[in-house]
């Protein structure tokens, strides 16, 4: 399925760079994009995907695996309003 990502940065420095358009296909553990002096990630999962990062860890580019389909190891995460 479909992943999508929101990179978040603050209003006064353009920290944000990234190399893809919009539903441009990315391989995984292929770069996107950086945020400068880094910041926030939005990552939205289809479903079957289970997270395997907490809310506020630090994640490095290219190496932290993010989510696995379909396993119950690891945190479960969930952030229902």
């Amino acid at each position: 399925g479909k992943v999508g990502v929101v990179q978040i940065a603050g209003m006064v420095a353009r920290r944000i760079v990234c190399w893809v358009k919009p539903n441009e296909p990315v391989d995984a553990g292929e770069r996107f994009g950086l945020i400068r002096f880094g910041s926030r990630l939005d990552i939205f999962l289809p479903a079957g995907f289970e997270p395997r990062v907490s809310v506020g860890q630090t994640a490095i580019a290219g190496e932290t695996v993010l989510a696995e389909f379909g396993s119950a190891k690891g945190p479960v995460l969930s952030r229902r309003g």
